[in-house]
């Protein structure tokens, strides 16, 4: 076999008298293995996949943007197809770079190596123009690639399509897919192919790689510009280096972290947290005037908040573990300073922070003026960072001892229990009968409770706790003296008690009972009370309804019955208490002064 091969012309090709420019996020793409950063154990598997000849038939790569999903798609259609300079190697690890196959696949004209955008191509039509060329083996190529780029925008249909050649695909022909979605990618498609997760690259070793390149184009850059890079890229190789060839192009060969941040519109590190500390602080006179002058700089403010953010997380983690300080890339001035705040801040208020913080993140990206939103979550922090920690009010609440002001009467005591009283008689003429039943309201209710004195009052705040009631009867009351007119009504006209006790009920609806009853009072006990309240409907008969049972006492009075009998069209209308005027022994008992 003749070599045809020509050496690689390098970054710059010269037409005519101009150069071509590549970026260097294509100049410095890698062309084999060793090449890939951060990405052991894909490199690892399939080393000894190619070693032992054991290939899927079908890849799945996954992980963010810029990660090398599609780079490392192509390095392993160079593996499979690399014939070496004597065009007898087999499969390799190693690429040479030398060959037709691989300079074909490096430039992307190679005849049986296929790259399809799915964004593009997402119809069924699309893929079955591809796997119409299953069939046929290999033009030049020992295998036939497809590679099919964020295959997670296929349509459901061109998915089906592929599932049958995708699990018994011929022997020559081996599928490569990338996506940024997996979760997009039907479960189907998965169990036929070989997953690889590509991690994140960490900020120091895109640090170091960065380092590199930039002394390859004759760059210096200072560690902490590198590092500023490096957040910024977000584990992104790619996006890393675009910023880098964005900094080379405003700063020239030398490049420094402070005309990094102007570039970013990044503010620095130390001035983040002297931010954060002045609004901890509460000076909000001079956080205002600090975030003024960061804006007039040019720093974005949601930029800003989420230095602030970094920098609170920062924090916790110094609060919780020494080992944070493990991060090569914090200088070690910054590291002292964030020890000694870390130290006089409590993770009460650092957690508190940081919930403030996304709070108004999210107020930042929706306002129509976003510099406003910031200042308003600012002057909220400041306002807050006066506020006491939950445990110092409790503990101080503890201590103080509870004393009634002098010109307010302390509330009498409580009354001993005692056994109730045998119910009273009266006479009536010559016979003796005992008092019927008292008419069931919310009034008598609360005072028949002897720990009522628990219960909040109507008009007080409804978070304060009361105590839950015994019975069914002083539940419907509670719900009445909460003002839940509609609740009340049908607890005492439409409701069934089954069983009850404090935190259950069960109760037999009627026909008109609302259906969402159970919800609504579990919802308001659960609301008064401080405890889980669980309100079930039931299928048993249950107890007559509170106002039946009214209606049964009343008309077991004998008067009662009296009237209804010489009246047979009457009805009662309504059943309330009258007051009880005073006897002679209670007038003579006031007019006694006190013993």
């Amino acid at each position: 076999m003749t070599d045809v091969s020509c050496p690689d012309p390098g970054p710059a090709q010269t037409t005519g008298t101009a150069q071509e420019y590549k970026v260097l996020a294509r100049k410095y793409r890698p062309t084999d293995f060793s090449g890939l950063i951060g990405q052991d154990v894909l490199v690892k598997t399939l080393s000894n996949a190619i070693a032992s000849n054991r290939l899927a038939q079908a890849w799945m790569l996954t992980g963010v943007r810029g990660v090398g999903k599609t780079t490392t798609a192509r390095i392993i259609a160079r593996a499979l197809n690399c014939i070496g300079p004597d065009g007898n190697t087999g499969p390799t690890l190693t690429p040479c770079g030398l060959c037709t196959h691989c300079q074909a696949i490096a430039a992307d004209r190679h005849v049986d190596v296929t790259e399809m955008d799915a964004a593009s191509r997402t119809g069924v039509g699309d893929m079955r123009d591809i796997l119409d060329g299953v069939r046929y083996r290999p033009a030049s190529a020992r295998y036939r690639i497809y590679i099919i780029d964020e295959v997670h925008m296929l349509s459901g249909a061109a998915f089906n399509a592929l599932l049958k050649t995708l699990e018994e695909p011929p022997a020559h022909v081996k599928f490569i897919f990338a996506t940024t979605e997996i979760r997009k990618v039907p479960v189907t498609v998965l169990s036929r192919c070989q997953r690889f997760d590509l991690r994140r690259i960490d900020t120091e070793t895109l640090s170091a790689h960065f380092q590199r390149i930039a002394s390859l184009e004759g760059v210096t850059v200072d560690d902490e510009a590198l590092a500023l890079i490096a957040r910024a890229a977000d584990g992104s190789v790619r996006d890393g280096l675009s910023l880098l060839d964005r900094a080379i192009a405003h700063c020239g060969s030398s490049i420094h972290a402070r005309q990094v941040r102007d570039m970013l519109g990044l503010a620095d590190r130390g001035q983040t947290l002297d931010l954060l500390e002045i609004v901890l602080g509460g000076n909000l006179p001079h956080a205002l005037e600090t975030i003024q002058a960061y804006y007039a700089a040019g720093a974005d403010p949601t930029v800003m908040l989420e230095d602030m953010q970094g920098l609170t997380h920062w924090l916790t983690r110094l609060k919780a573990t020494p080992n944070a300080l493990t991060d090569h890339t914090v200088p070690a001035d910054m590291a002292k300073r964030g020890t000694d705040m870390a130290s006089r801040l409590s993770m009460a208020v650092l957690t508190r922070t940081w919930q403030m913080l996304l709070k108004i993140h999210a107020e930042v990206r929706t306002a129509a003026q976003p510099l406003q939103a910031l200042e308003m979550g600012i002057i909220r922090m400041a306002y807050a960072a006066d506020l006491p920690a939950p445990a110092d009010v409790i503990a101080k609440l503890q201590s103080t001892p509870d004393k009634a002001p002098s010109h307010v009467q302390a509330p009498p005591t409580a009354p001993s229990p005692r056994q109730p009283a045998p119910e009273p008689l009266r006479s009536t003429g010559d016979q003796t009968r005992p008092t019927p039943h008292a008419p069931y309201s919310a009034q008598t209710a609360l005072k028949a409770d002897p720990v009522q004195e628990d219960y909040t009052p109507v008009a007080s705040v409804k978070s304060v706790a009361v105590t839950a009631p015994q019975t069914f009867e002083k539940m419907a009351a509670l719900v009445v003296a909460k003002r839940e007119a509609i609740l009340g009504y049908h607890l005492e006209h439409t409701v069934h008690p089954v069983f009850y006790e404090p935190g259950r009920l069960e109760f037999r609806p009627e026909d008109e009972t609302p259906s969402d009853l159970a919800g609504k009072l579990a919802h308001c006990l659960e609301e008064w009370t401080g405890m889980r309240w669980i309100v079930s409907i039931s299928r048993e008969a249950g107890e007559p309804t509170l106002f039946e049972k009214t209606m049964t006492g009343v008309r077991a009075d004998p008067l009662v019955r009296a009237a209804l009998e010489a009246f047979p069209t009457a009805s009662i209308g309504a059943v309330r208490d009258l007051p009880v005027a005073p006897t002679a022994d209670d007038t003579e008992n006031l007019a006694q002064p006190e013993s």
